[in-house]
């Protein structure tokens, strides 16, 4: 069995990654059906291009450490 893709994207994952700070969502990774793969960071959205699920989630984490330490040099 082939799985099919998510609408918007070119793979058959579906996922949705956030990282919230004090009830407000600073950094998002998702592929909402239609819009395709994507990123949040702040209220900037930007393509992201998906490879394997453990490339996104170690760019996950690395826009993560980023938002914490130039948060905490704000």
């Amino acid at each position: 069995m082939k799985a099919t893709p998510v609408a918007g994207s070119f793979h058959a994952f579906k996922y949705r990654l956030a990282y919230v700070v004090d009830g407000v969502c600073v950094v998002r990774y998702d592929n909402e059906v239609g819009k395709g793969d994507h990123r949040h960071i702040g209220d900037k959205a930007s393509v992201y291009s998906f490879t394997t699920p453990e490339a996104l989630l170690a760019a996950f984490e690395r826009d993560i450490a980023r938002w914490n330490r130039e948060s905490r040099d704000a």
